[in-house]
């Protein structure tokens, strides 16, 4: 009996291993066969949809295609909404309504709700859930309900390379700057100044840049050193398997063989870099066995 046992415990997990496998190839399969580009854009008829731009399958509500333009190389993630109108069908003149510049990413979830002009512009970065819109419910009527009321738009612009944190709200009538940090959560509205930081609902200025004293008040952590132009992208892969594999290494060590603090070595200027990601990517650093 207890043979026979195992024998279907086996089986059955052998099944489930099959079921698993062809359940993920085949939603593998779906979400490249229903992504929507411009050589293939399915049922969607954008006024513009840039080369290089990809909307992930499952896609999220997606209606008033004709009023819509989206740039070049932009990145719209699952389950995005972009609507242009209240509601799908309605004839909404010759203009664009809705418009994506090159480069944009919008996370998972987010929605860009656009009853009248919205623009967004090129280099902008979208958290997951985000929610723009042009459009607010009224409630002037304090004897009608609100969802009965005729809501309030206004026009929305989002200047380029921003960066809109998780779950931020852009409210009709903002006018957000170019490069401007908006962190997760913050709700928007009226007028943001260019290369600032908001936070808070409602979002107040919470750090800006200024031409002669740099960020105000400073940053808390240090610049990022950037990577020197003439470092090759497979000097920079081999580098970064490299490290892993130090990593990997010095985690094997008994506690007693690591440095001291005082000891350890630091954080590698961009010339160590260099010399670093040449030796690696010329085969001159032994790797960990």
């Amino acid at each position: 009996m207890p043979r026979n046992g195992n024998t279907f415990s086996s089986l059955a997990a052998w099944r489930r291993r099959v079921v698993a496998h062809a359940l993920q190839g085949g939603w593998r399969w779906a979400q490249q066969a229903g992504a929507v580009t411009a050589e293939h854009p399915g049922r969607l008829r954008f006024r513009r949809l840039g080369a290089g731009t990809r909307l992930a399958f499952p896609q999220g509500t997606v209606f008033g295609e004709r009023w819509i333009e989206i740039g070049e190389c932009c990145i719209i993630a699952e389950q995005v909404t972009l609507t242009a109108g209240m509601l799908p069908g309605l004839e909404l003149g010759t203009e664009t309504v809705l418009t994506l510049g090159d480069g944009v990413v919008l996370g998972r979830g987010s929605h860009v709700i656009a009853d009248t002009t919205i623009t967004i512009g090129s280099d902008t970065y979208c958290g997951p859930y985000v929610y723009i819109t042009s459009t607010n419910h009224s409630y002037d009527d304090p004897h009608e309900p609100i969802g009965r009321q005729w809501p309030r738009s206004e026009p929305v612009s989002i200047g380029p390379g921003c960066w809109l944190g998780t779950g931020a709200v852009i409210l009709p009538g903002a006018r957000i700057g170019r490069n401007v940090v908006v962190a997760a959560g913050a709700v928007v509205r009226g007028e943001v100044p260019d290369h600032s930081v908001v936070a808070g609902a409602p979002a107040r200025v919470v750090r800006r840049w200024d031409p002669e004293q740099g960020w105000q008040p400073p940053l808390r952590t240090p610049a990022p050193k950037p990577i020197p132009e003439h470092v090759t992208p497979e000097q920079l892969a081999a580098l970064a398997a490299w490290e892993v594999e130090q990593t990997e290494a010095a985690d094997t060590l008994d506690v007693t063989d690591t440095p001291d603090a005082a000891e350890a070595p630091g954080t590698p200027d961009a010339a160590e870099t260099v010399e670093a990601a040449e030796k690696v990517d010329a085969g001159r650093v032994s790797r960990p066995r």
